[in-house]
């Protein structure tokens, strides 16, 4: 496939993300712009000083960048953290020159925010959920953030297999490999973002909170 091409793709995915957005109807306030941009930003860190690359020669690298994903989706909303985290990714595949990687990114990242928050603020209510036992409110948080992450578990080898063998025209029997080698580095990848979000929202939802910068449930 064509760069042109690959970035047209790109394009056009960007703009289904923000139809979703509208069709969901969520609200931007400057705040919260603010906040997806911090999100975004620390993503992108987080993949390219904070990474080890291309695990096995796989193109797969062991990373943090999920965690702001989740984090963002359960201190706002899925549509805000899917926004953070493709953003954020797809930003650092597109510096590294791999537009075709940020096509996929950039959809992978989308699905972890809509899952995480859907189960944050539709299922569990993560913002009015009782404090008073701290095993239970961490078991509320780290069900709400392992929900996308687990996710990306089954999509990203998914997407990726596809991505390998049509975008990148890499051999079939070489991409079945990778796609397994993937699998693995995926689900180190989203316990250790779990970890990471589940620490960095107890830490921040009261200090956001005393700012009035959360939206209310």
């Amino acid at each position: 496939m064509s760069t042109a091409t690959m970035w047209l793709l790109l394009f056009v995915v960007a703009a289904l993300a923000l139809l979703i957005a509208a069709l969901t109807k969520t609200k931007f306030t400057v705040q919260k712009i603010s906040i997806i941009g911090i999100m975004a930003a620390m993503s992108f860190v987080a993949y390219e000083f904070f990474r080890i690359p291309n695990v096995f020669g796989t193109g797969s690298s062991f990373h943090l960048g999920n965690t702001f994903t989740a984090l963002t989706a359960m201190l706002l909303d899925g549509v805000s953290g899917g926004l953070a985290g493709a953003i954020g990714l797809a930003l650092a595949d597109v510096v590294a020159g791999d537009p075709g990687y940020a096509i996929t990114t950039f959809i992978l990242k989308f699905i972890i925010g809509l899952v995480c928050g859907a189960v944050s603020h539709k299922v569990i209510h993560l913002r009015t959920f009782p404090t008073g036992s701290k095993f239970k409110y961490v078991a509320a948080v780290t069900a709400s953030a392992f929900s996308g992450l687990l996710v990306n578990v089954f999509t990203d080898p998914f997407i990726g297999y596809f991505r390998n063998l049509y975008i990148f025209g890499q051999p079939a029997e070489f991409v079945s490999v990778v796609t397994k080698i993937a699998s693995g580095v995926t689900l180190v990848n989203s316990l250790l973002s779990t970890v990471c979000a589940v620490v960095l929202y107890i830490a921040l939802r009261p200090a956001l909170e005393k700012a009035h910068l959360l939206p209310k449930e």
